[in-house]
């Protein structure tokens, strides 16, 4: 297929599309390279592979390449809660604006399929799983935007989104503020976290297993078209106590305490369900043990120092 992906030298776009090249298809990058980094160096030998340094809100430019289009992947993003509410002008024409521009130049024969995020449960039920069916109720303007571009994408008729658990792992486009990748990150460099609400909990999966959730859903469009799935590691349900105590068997020397010190903007403090994309034929590949373990070795490579004396 020809597939173009916006963001798709973002966290996961650089995770996402060497699998796509590897598989076969055509794939067009939009990208700001807004961070000034050089995630698809890699992949710049394959002729199937076309990346034009550009704006996704750009109606010119994506209506161009859209055109010639099978399918589209709308990754470009201002991510995380606490970016949104520093740019809401900028979240709100990113989030939403830009997806719904998709939709509107869009034909009922491409495929969109849209990352969408499990934050926008926002304060779980204690105890009580949330599926696809769970009521959604976003705190932050970051998850308002989220489901409300889902709403276009599933009310487009030819749509998927995935609701994406909180994502770890390494990327050519690597962040350390996701909390698996931050939270290790202190383990091998400080030694020591000090948690605020340690109790809440929410659900994660690896950046190779987001690109591995669009690639079945690609394969998978019909049976699967018109649904929101949430996408996330079933025995990973964890709160941010319950996570260190995972990290520390890797990092034994890692300590951790709780204290009042903070709040998370989004509240996210959920268990998740993931059976209903399990039963369409999905199974993540990569453990929360695995993907610490890979982080512990990344950060032997990678140091957030260019500001310390030592």
């Amino acid at each position: 297929m020809k597939i173009l992906v916006t963001g798709g030298a973002g966290y996961l776009g650089s995770v996402m599309v060497p699998r796509l090249l590897e598989a076969g298809h055509e794939v067009v990058v939009i990208d700001n390279f807004m961070y000034n980094q050089t995630p698809l160096l890699e992949v710049c030998h394959h002729d199937k592979l076309t990346i034009m340094r550009g704006d996704a809100r750009d109606k010119g430019l994506v209506g161009k390449v859209l055109k010639n289009m099978d399918a589209v992947f709308p990754l470009a993003c201002l991510t995380g809660a606490p970016l949104c509410a520093k740019d809401p002008v900028g979240a709100q024409t990113v989030l939403l604006d830009a997806v719904k521009m998709i939709v509107d130049m869009s034909s009922k024969d491409q495929r969109i399929i849209f990352p969408t995020t499990n934050s926008g449960y926002g304060l779980g039920e204690k105890g009580k799983f949330c599926t696809e069916e769970t009521p959604l109720r976003p705190i932050s303007l970051y998850g308002r935007l989220k489901v409300d571009a889902e709403k276009v994408v599933l009310d487009s008729g030819h749509g998927i989104t995935l609701r994406l658990a909180t994502a770890f792992g390494s990327s050519p486009r690597m962040r350390l503020d996701l909390l698996v990748n931050d939270f290790t990150y202190r383990a091998v460099n400080d030694r020591f976290i000090v948690l605020f609400e340690a109790h809440f909990k929410r659900n994660f999966i690896h950046t190779r297993d987001v690109a591995k959730a669009f690639m079945y859903s690609l394969e998978h469009f019909d049976q699967m078209k018109n649904e929101p799935y949430n996408v996330g590691l079933s025995d990973a349900n964890l709160s941010k106590m319950e996570l260190c105590e995972q990290i520390k068997k890797h990092v034994p020397d890692f300590y951790f305490v709780e204290a009042a010190v903070g709040e998370d903007p989004d509240k996210r403090d959920y268990i998740v369900s993931n059976e209903k994309i399990e039963r369409a034929g999905y199974k993540p590949d990569v453990s929360l043990s695995g993907g610490i373990k890979e982080l512990v070795k990344a950060y032997q490579i990678l140091k957030r120092n260019q500001f310390a004396n030592v």
